[in-house]
């Protein structure tokens, strides 16, 4: 697990605060603008929020979105159907309740 990105969306979530990819991203030195850096930062987060879900913990990577829409990218919801958390209603309603069970856990 990348412990810096795991530490950084830790105190982001302690705060009750969000954060965008394009801010954690180069915390592992990766690029926003490259769709292989892309695809890096969602197998990271993917593996983070795993490991978390594994220990009864809610998803922490609900704590990174978009600038554009606010919303976290389709992997976190794919994660979450994978997980058996999201059966594929409203993403937007879905992704509250997870920022919600995260910010509550982590404060």
């Amino acid at each position: 697990m990348h412990e810096e990105i795991f530490e950084k969306l830790n105190a982001v979530a302690k705060a009750g605060r969000v954060i965008h990819y394009s801010e954690v991203a180069p915390l592992a030195g990766l690029d926003m603008s490259r769709q292989e850096d892309r695809n890096k930062i969602a197998s990271i987060l993917d593996e983070i929020s795993t490991s978390e879900h594994n220990q009864g913990h809610p998803l922490l990577s609900a704590v990174v979105i978009h600038k554009e829409d606010n919303m976290p990218g389709q992997g976190f919801f794919t994660l979450a159907k994978r997980l058996g958390l999201y059966k594929g209603e409203d993403e937007f309603l879905f992704f509250l309740q997870e920022l919600r069970r995260v910010h509550d856990y982590w404060n």
